[in-house]
């Protein structure tokens, strides 16, 4: 068994930041709102004075792994509404000259290695996409919304039974927000 103390996590609340515990727990900031679904039969989540409380109701390892899981994850939405991420995606294209651009919840690539047909990858609700030359700036309060629509752009342009080395074009992930 492990001991409760050890297990039992606090995470201090930031002055400018509001946190409501319920089933979804809801963190508003200056830069906007994030929310994310927290639930495990075990492990018990709530809010004394100016800190998130998580303690287990079981002493086992599952539950430890699920308490610094939700540690993680509760850092990344406080984070996330006092400074928003930014991932950067760079336009490579050395064959033929493609052109990317952003029409409502999609991004659209046009002549990717000649094609005519465009290849389209989704934007994840809340995330803000920039087209600035060569660069896409992707912005956002949520660290999983803005790595997953940055993600859909790489693969987006994923191709296969050609010499990576060779064929470089597409889209790259360069800069992850932190």
């Amino acid at each position: 068994m492990i001991d409760a103390k050890k297990l039992t996590k606090e995470i201090e609340i930031p002055e400018n930041v509001e946190v409501m515990v319920d089933e979804i727990i809801t963190v508003k900031g200056e830069k906007g709102e994030n929310s994310k679904r927290l639930f495990y039969p075990t492990v018990k989540i709530s809010k004394k004075d100016n800190k998130i409380v998580i303690e287990p109701k079981k002493f086992t390892k599952r539950e430890k792994k699920i308490i610094n899981t939700y540690v993680a994850h509760l850092k990344n939405l406080i984070k996330g509404v006092q400074e928003a991420y930014t991932y950067k995606v760079k336009i490579c294209s050395s064959h033929f000259p493609m052109s990317v651009s952003v029409n409502g919840d999609e991004l659209i690539v046009k002549n990717f290695y000649g094609e005519k047909v465009p290849r389209r990858a989704k934007i994840v609700e809340g995330v803000n996409v920039k087209v600035n030359g060569e660069e896409i700036v992707i912005n956002g309060t949520n660290k999983e919304s803005v790595g997953q629509t940055a993600a859909n752009f790489e693969k987006s342009t994923r191709i296969t039974n050609r010499d990576r080395r060779i064929f470089q074009d597409g889209l790259w992930i360069v800069e992850k927000g932190k």
